[in-house]
């Protein structure tokens, strides 16, 4: 087929003719009741004072917030945009959307019924065409193909017009943008709280149950299954409180995450786990809240899984305190020599890129290294986020 022809054969053709007609039986309604059509008056004043009162009844319309919503809707259906989103479906939010819904339907009428009076003359002058042999059936084929490629070209205008009419604003596509930020950066989060929280708790229950089976003790054994039962409960509730976050619950749920006052537990399964644990835990960074808090309990969290993970049964020394208007936070555990053939036991990976992360987020800085012999996750966090 042609490529001229191409677009005389789309259904979105078609449609989108039917959408500028319904323009010219709106004006046709409205003449028929204002001004009229009365013999010897002239056609130029007839014109005047229908226009004049079409576009105040298409101004008034505007002010609905329904219709913004309604020409949204029909103009999806008819005019088959390659995107829906590009056309809002929306009602009017303030005064910017009901000027540029007016504008619309003004620009909506006037090229609809310019195309309509186009089809109908069309249609009389093929009818003429027809009775006037031997040229003029020669001629209609013409006719039919300038008023198909006509609807054509209107009909792209009219989308044109509907996408930049109707759809979002640079204020809606910004506010949209920043939404789809936010959402990134919520499912960032959740990422790193079930990294953190789910990496903890595998790393325990694994060093317990290997524990267990090399030893013989039963009360050992009975010590690690019980560190092993309360590891796991403790996953479970903060996968139930992800799982609350991920189905739009309100913002308390927040609230329910484990903060610094928490931070024993996550010692004592260190401890059960076989690495001897030093903390020392100012009481008033265990009295903050809020995110400040809640963060900072999932940094320590990291810490202590890097040290199970990669030095077990080393000595964990662990410090939170309250220096200079920040929340300093420290990890530091003794390396580990690595065995010939072997990876380093450290590195920078998802669980440091995430502390890292997180202390950006808030402001603060965060480093890991070695120092003296250990291997320090160092982190600073202020204080402004707790006041």
């Amino acid at each position: 087929m042609p490529p001229f022809l191409a677009p005389l054969f789309r259904a979105a053709t078609y449609a989108r003719w039917l959408h500028l007609l319904i323009g010219t039986v709106f004006v046709g309604v409205v003449l028929l009741v204002y001004p009229g059509i009365e013999p010897g008056r002239p056609l130029p004043e007839t014109v005047a004072l229908g226009a004049a009162l079409d576009a105040a009844l298409l101004c008034l319309a505007a002010l609905l917030p329904a219709t913004r919503r309604a020409e949204g809707v029909q103009a999806r259906l008819l005019l088959a945009p390659d995107r829906e989103e590009s056309i809002g479906a929306a009602p009017s939010a303030g005064w910017a959307d009901r000027g540029r819904t007016a504008l619309w339907l003004v620009a909506r009428v006037a090229l609809g019924f310019g195309v309509g009076l186009a089809t109908v003359r069309a249609l009389d002058l093929g009818t003429r065409l027809l009775h006037a042999p031997p040229y003029g059936p020669l001629l209609l084929p013409v006719l039919v193909l300038a008023l198909l490629w006509l609807v054509v070209l209107a009909g792209r205008l009219q989308l044109a017009l509907a996408v930049r009419l109707l759809g979002p604003s640079a204020a809606d596509r910004l506010a949209a943008a920043e939404l789809r930020a936010e959402r990134l950066l919520e499912r960032n989060r959740l990422a790193r709280e079930l990294h953190d929280s789910v990496g903890h708790a595998l790393t325990v229950t694994v060093l317990q149950a290997g524990a267990a089976r090399e030893v013989a003790d039963p009360a050992f054994r009975d010590k690690a299954l019980e560190a092993i039962e309360t590891t796991g409960r403790q996953a479970m509730e903060d996968l139930e409180r992800m799982l609350l976050l991920l189905r739009d619950t309100p913002e308390e749920t927040a609230a329910e995450q484990p903060g610094l006052d928490r931070v024993a537990a996550l010692f004592d399964a260190a401890r059960a786990a076989g690495s001897p644990v030093e903390a020392s835990v100012d009481p008033a960074a265990a009295r903050l809240t809020g995110v400040l808090s809640r963060e900072a309990y999932r940094i320590v969290q990291e810490g202590v899984t890097n040290a199970l993970k990669h030095a077990p049964g080393a000595p964990i020394r662990i410090r939170a305190a309250i220096e200079g208007g920040r929340l300093e936070l420290r990890c530091a555990t003794a390396l580990v020599a690595v065995p010939a053939g072997g990876r380093p036991a450290r590195g920078g990976g998802r669980g440091l890129r995430g502390v890292r992360e997180r202390a950006a987020l808030l402001g603060g800085e965060a480093g890991a290294g070695r120092e003296d012999g250990d291997w320090v996750l160092a982190v600073r966090l202020p204080l402004r986020l707790a006041e």
